[in-house]
């Protein structure tokens, strides 16, 4: 387990690292189904894929530069040459497949809120609107499900593993560590 201030934290959260500290204490596993969010975890965590959430999390304010505040409306906009501009850019991810899904996927984010409403109205037709408590999973029956719904509207990078984490970090799954303070069962 970190510690830090005598707070018992999950053991993957790196207590030396002050952006994943906060984010572990006041972000994850913290309900926010505002669409603005749904959508900036979900480009987030489909950068993640091979990478470490850490990795992902020290470059979130460079991402938010890099892509309009996760202006929907602009990112799928996006052209070859902000594509271009995107692989130059060293403060971010810079992989061409992961940079064109994202695209892709907020073209698709964007039909999805046209269809339902709001991406949580979506994600409601799986969730029926409650809270999974479970810890040391990285998938479940839940994230193959909306992985699967996904994936066949033709997002990319948006596996079982990738959308469990992002159930988790958008507050539909609640898996703070049993030793950990902010443990709930």
């Amino acid at each position: 387990m970190a510690e830090k201030d005598n707070q018992k934290r999950c053991k993957w959260c790196n207590s030396k690292n002050p952006l994943y500290v906060e984010y572990h204490d006041n972000e994850w596993c913290k309900p926010n189904f505002h669409d603005a969010y749904l959508y900036e975890m979900l480009i987030l965590e489909s950068f993640q894929a091979g990478l470490s959430w850490e990795c992902v999390l020290n470059k979130r304010e460079s991402f938010r530069k890099a892509y309009d505040s996760f202006d929907i409306n602009k990112v799928i906009s996006y052209n070859d040459d902000k594509i271009n501009e995107l692989l130059n850019n060293k403060d971010i991810i810079r992989n061409r497949l992961k940079i064109k899904a994202s695209i892709t996927n907020s073209k698709i984010f964007k039909e999805i809120v046209d269809e339902y409403g709001s991406f949580y109205e979506f994600l409601k037709t799986f969730t029926n609107d409650t809270i999974i408590y479970e810890t040391d999973n990285v998938t479940n029956e839940l994230s193959d499900a909306i992985s699967n719904d996904l994936q066949k509207r033709g997002m990319k990078f948006v596996g079982s593993v990738i959308i469990y984490s992002y159930l988790q970090a958008i507050g539909v799954i609640y898996s703070h560590d049993k030793d950990c303070y902010l443990y709930k069962a």
